[in-house]
Parts: C-alpha cells; sequence; structure tokens
C-alpha cells in the first residue's frame, strides 16, 4: 500500500481530500463552534500551524461539500449539510504596504468575493464594500452569509514595533471589520484567525462580541498535531524515518518530541506538535528546523530590539492572564507576544493566583530563535561564518577542548568588523551566552547566583561543567582569581560532574578576546 503523501504548503481542504493526502481529523471542533452560542469566533496560533488549513475546512464545510467529509468526525456529527454562501478573505497579500496600497488590496479581494457572486460595486470605500457585499449575497441567496477571514492581522504586524505606521494600518483594517456587527442579521458565522492580538482597544473596537477561544482548553487541539494525534496517524512515517535514521521506534518520538512538540495553548492544553517542522521531518527523513528556515520573523526581533530584551532572558518567564488580554501595541512586555508567535509557550498554570509559567517549547525554537538573534552582534556574512564556527565549537568542547574552543572564536571574532566593538562587559556576556547557547548539546545560564556573589555563565556538558568569568579590558588571571576568591566553584559542588574555571577577558580596542585561562583539575573535579 502506497503511504499517503504530506501536504506540505498545502493548506486547501478539497486538494488534500481529493488527493488523499495524509489530513488530521479536526472537523469535531468546527462542528462544535458552528453550534455553539456564539457565532463570532477569534482564533490566535503561530504563524505555520495550520490556520489557513482549518479555515479552508469550514470553507468546505459551509458550502455543504458533504462528500469530503468521507470518514472523519463531522460525517456522523452533521446532518443537514446546508450549502451556505462564504466570503474567504485572506490577509496574508497585505504585507509591506502603505496606507494607499493597503486600501487598493482591500478593494481588490473585495471584487475576488464580488465577481464570485456576480456583483458589481464602485465604492471607494473598503468598509462601505464590505457591508454592501455582505447584504447583496445574502438578498441573491437568500442564506445568511458565512464569513471566514485568516490573517486578519498579517498588515500590521511588519510595522507593530513603529507606533506612527501602526496606528494609521491600524485604523484602516479596523473600519475595514467594522461592518461584521452592523450585519449580525445576515450572518451565519464568522471567524477571523491571526497571530497576535491587536485587541478591544483597536482592531475589535467594533466587534466586542468575538468568542476569542485561543486559550480555551476545548479547542487546544484545534490546530497543530497532538501526541496522540502522532502516534495514532503517523505510525508509517515514523517507522521510515527511524530506519533512515538507524533508530528505534522510541529513539524517533523522542527525537520528534525534543525538536517540535512542547506547544501549549491553554492551561489544561495536551501537548502539541509543530505540524509544519513535523510533516517536513517526515518528508525529509531528517531532523532539522524547519519552522525557522520557512521565515524570518522580521516583527519578533524588531520588538525584541523595542523592549530592550536580553538574551540570556529568553527563557522561564511568568505572566498573568490579564497580560493576555492587552492589545499588541499597548503591551507593556514582549511576554504575550513571544507567546502568541509561539516562540515561548504555557508550561505551567496556577489557577488560584492566575500565573502562567512560560519557557521555550522546543529545541527548535531555542536554536532558531538565537540564531535570528546572533547578526545583533555579528554583522551581516560574519553571522553566516559564525554557524559553522559555532559548530566546530561544539565538537571540540564535546572533546573537552575548551582552550581550542576559544581559540576558533577569537580567530573568529578577529574577522568581525569593529563596528561591534563596545566598551559595556554585558554586551560580551550576551555575545557568548548566544554563542554557547547554539552549542546545542549544552545548558547555559547567565548571572547564576552563588553565596558570594554571581557567576557570569555556567555552561553544563555531558562530560564537565564550566564557570565562566568575563572582564573588561582587565586579563584572564583577574576573572580567574575572581572566581577563587568568591568559591564559585562551592556553589556547584554537587552537580556530579568535573567542575572547570574559565577566566576570558575582552579588549573593548579589538571587540576581541584578549586571553583567557583555564584551571581543568579544580578542587571540585572528581
Amino acid at each position: 500500500m502506497t503511504r499517503r503523501r504530506y501536504p506540505l504548503g498545502i493548506q486547501t481542504f478539497e486538494k488534500i481530500r481529493k488527493d488523499d493526502m495524509l489530513y488530521i481529523d479536526k472537523t469535531q471542533y468546527i462542528y462544535n463552534m458552528s453550534h455553539a452560542d456564539s457565532k463570532y469566533f477569534f482564533l490566535s496560533r503561530p504563524r505555520r500551524f495550520g490556520k489557513s488549513l482549518l479555515v479552508s475546512t469550514m470553507l468546505s464545510y459551509f458550502e455543504g461539500k458533504k462528500d469530503l467529509f468521507n470518514g472523519l468526525a463531522m460525517e456522523t456529527l452533521e446532518t443537514e449539510w446546508i450549502d451556505y454562501p462564504v466570503l474567504h478573505f485572506s490577509m496574508a497579500g497585505g504585507k509591506h504596504m502603505d496606507k494607499e496600497q493597503l486600501k487598493r488590496y482591500l478593494l481588490f479581494v473585495l471584487k475576488i468575493q464580488e465577481d464570485k457572486y456576480g456583483i458589481v460595486n464602485d465604492d471607494v470605500d473598503p468598509n462601505i464594500r464590505l457591508s454592501k457585499l455582505v447584504m447583496a449575497v445574502y438578498e441573491k441567496t437568500g442564506r445568511q452569509v458565512v464569513v471566514l477571514i485568516d490573517e486578519y492581522d498579517a498588515p500590521l504586524l511588519d510595522v507593530a514595533h513603529e507606533d506612527e505606521d501602526l496606528k494609521v494600518l491600524r485604523d484602516i483594517m479596523r473600519n475595514f471589520y467594522s461592518p461584521l456587527k452592523d450585519c449580525d442579521p445576515y450572518l451565519r458565522f464568522v471567524f477571523l484567525t491571526g497571530i497576535t492580538k491587536f485587541s478591544q482597544l483597536s482592531i475589535f473596537s467594533e466587534l466586542n462580541n468575538v468568542s476569542n477561544i485561543s486559550m480555551k482548553d476545548e479547542y487546544a487541539g484545534v490546530c497543530g498535531i497532538t501526541k496522540d494525534e502522532l502516534l495514532t496517524n503517523m505510525q508509517e512515517g515514523i517507522s521510515e524515518l527511524a530506519q533512515a535514521n538507524n533508530l528505534t521506534h522510541d529513539e524517533v518520538v523522542a527525537k520528534l518530541t525534543e525538536n517540535y512538540d512542547g506547544y501549549h495553548f491553554s492551561a489544561a492544553s495536551p501537548d502539541i506538535f509543530n505540524p509544519f517542522s513535523l510533516l517536513s521531518c517526515f518528508s525529509n527523513k531528517d531532523f532539522e528546523s524547519y519552522w525557522f528556515a520557512s521565515g524570518t520573523p522580521t516583527y519578533l526581533i524588531n520588538m525584541l530590539k523595542k523592549f530592550d530584551v536580553l538574551p540570556a532572558n529568553l527563557g522561564k518567564m511568568y505572566a498573568k492572564s490579564s497580560a493576555f488580554d492587552a492589545p499588541t501595541e499597548n503591551m507593556k512586555t514582549i511576554t504575550p507576544l513571544l507567546y502568541q508567535s509561539g516562540y515561548i509557550t504555557i508550561k505551567d498554570y496556577d489557577k488560584m493566583s492566575q500565573l502562567y509559567t512560560l519557557d521555550l517549547p522546543n529545541k527548535e525554537i531555542k536554536v532558531g530563535l538565537f540564531e535570528s538573534l546572533l547578526p545583533n552582534y555579528l554583522d551581516g556574512i560574519y553571522a553566516e561564518q559564525g554557524d559553522v564556527t559555532i559548530a566546530k565549537m561544539s565538537v571540540l568542547i564535546r572533546q573537552n577542548d575548551m582552550d581550542g574552543a576559544l581559540r576558533l572564536l577569537q580567530t573568529f571574532l578577529g574577522t568581525v568588523p569593529y563596528c561591534n566593538v563596545t566598551n559595556y562587559e554585558g554586551h560580551y556576556q550576551q555575545m557568548l551566552f548566544v554563542i554557547f547557547t547554539l552549542l546545542t548539546h549544552f545548558v547555559v545560564d547567565v548571572e547564576v547566583h552563588t553565596p558570594k556573589g554571581r557567576v557570569d555563565i555556567v555552561m553544563l556538558t555531558n562530560e564537565r561543567l564550566y564557570i565562566i568569568e568575563l572582564k573588561l579590558n582587565h586579563d584572564a588571571d583577574t576573572a580567574l582569581r575572581q572566581i577563587n576568591l568568591k568559591d564559585y566553584a562551592e556553589r556547584f559542588a554537587l552537580c556530579g560532574k568535573p567542575i572547570s574555571k574559565v577566566g576570558i577577558n575582552f579588549d573593548s580596542k579589538v571587540g576581541n578576546i584578549s586571553d583567557w585561562k583555564i584551571e581543568y583539575n579544580s578542587l571540585m573535579d572528581v
């Protein structure tokens, strides 16, 4: 029997079903929404998480295409199969536009829907066109209209860090969506997807009756692939991946979990795998960082700069429930945006205090995010060369050759332009933190507290624990002396591994390591 093809890059439900591609059944969720008390829904999920496929599935459902749902949950749930008129808008093409371009784009997507129903309208105001379109379709078909809007926030993401441009484009989009409330008598169902939540004070100010299901337990698995779905529907892919990589079934599941699992979209969410990365891994039979390779998170990097977020702080975070309701443009911290974008996820929830614990979901995100941050410390092509250097450093450190790794790093940093030179010691600490984190096999932390002070960097490998102290415009002896005087190694005496002390000095005149010293035979070594 031939294996079902994976629908990589294919977001059309009808094509997937007609071509007998792999489809993870999400139709139960659609039935639940379509028969709920509310008829206005909003879902936030990270990019490439299956939002467009979900919308496409809704399109086929509301158009009454019963045959496409054979063998799916919807086949046994739905009994009426009414063919509703559907207005399907995607805002994905509205990126990188100014005010006038965005207005023209909205008129363009409206005309596509007008042509579908043979409606002529020359109004130049998108919101008036939308209102008239809904009413005209209702009159023409005699049935309430379904409105599906995919990636509603796409025109706003690239200007989320620019207050002036964001306000102008946000107002255009708010005016465009505003008729949906007044058209309520003519509407059967309205569904919007996006990444961010430009909330009650902005985009949705006119749509205050929208049910936000983004963090509802009952909809946590509506996008993405759960662990149960992986083990139930993708056993053949697991077997092929095991054979291609000379791994056992359980080893493949463990590597898939390490790389692509770990997402939670509500307090009681099941484990969710990134669907794009998972399917790409099965198709290519290799464990790579597919999600990051599919697009650079430009808007996120810009927002990290806006909020002065240090790489070392991209890990465990805490947020109250109310933080997730903050409009994107009024955020006081970047935490909600990091969550909505998929770069951190829910790891725990305390119901009494309504406090969420969040962290990086998996290895793919950790590596990809820090690779995206590396150019902030190493310009242009030097960042690409840095990836090779980091890979070589990883090999040397796994061979317990920290001296060789630092020599390699010193040689590489000698190629970085002087424009990266700074007199701020924290700059070099963060740069080393990013580099050491990208070694991928090791656990790295900064500013680790001890009874007598704080260690600049602590790195735990499979074989050894490194205590690293940095100095700027001093010498390596000074750095090593601080480790010994404050007895930093005592703090880690119970780690169960040999402890090495590393003193590193940076010279701000050249922006490079000037010297280093390593004590491999600490009294704590075992």
